[in-house]
């Protein structure tokens, strides 16, 4: 009974602290792209957007006042994939494909990325490794648990 008693004390002190480090932490926001809605409540109160440079074959940068619009928030800016396809990242990519989403990140926005979430957190060994290469910090799966993250939709 006293094992069960402890135990269960522990479970709850553990839940306490991760409802208290979401509710604490920076707020994030993924999927942010011209082609996607985001209520610009969810944006103003978000603290980090994960950008999508590439949707559909459509360039963030052929949309200046957007550029222009959320660089005007002021929030630190994400890469979040480059085109936002399912499993992106698991797949290995090379570095000519990584820059296509830098340099459309940089077009938009006049600086590089550096953070890097892959779409649906996952990402191979060998892409770890090539954001790490780009000066980029890899947000994963413990970054999900740990923050309060809203998404924009389609």
């Amino acid at each position: 009974m006293k094992k069960a008693v402890i135990a269960f004390t522990i479970i709850l002190i553990l839940i306490l602290i991760l409802f208290s480090m979401r509710l604490l932490s920076p707020k994030e926001i993924d999927d942010v792209t011209p082609s996607f809605f985001c209520a610009e409540e969810l944006l103003k109160k978000s603290d980090i957007l994960f950008v999508i440079p590439k949707f559909n074959n459509t360039l963030i940068s052929e949309n200046p006042e957007w550029c222009e619009y959320i660089l005007s928030l002021n929030k630190t800016l994400g890469l979040h994939g480059v085109y936002h396809e399912y499993k992106e990242f698991e797949t290995d990519r090379d570095q000519e494909y990584l820059q296509q989403g830098i340099d459309e990140f940089k077009t938009c926005f006049g600086y590089e990325p550096t953070l890097f979430k892959p779409p649906q957190n996952r990402i191979s060994k060998t892409n770890k490794e090539l954001i790490k290469q780009n000066n980029m910090k890899l947000k994963t799966i413990l970054n999900k648990i740990i923050h309060k993250i809203y998404h924009c939709h389609y």
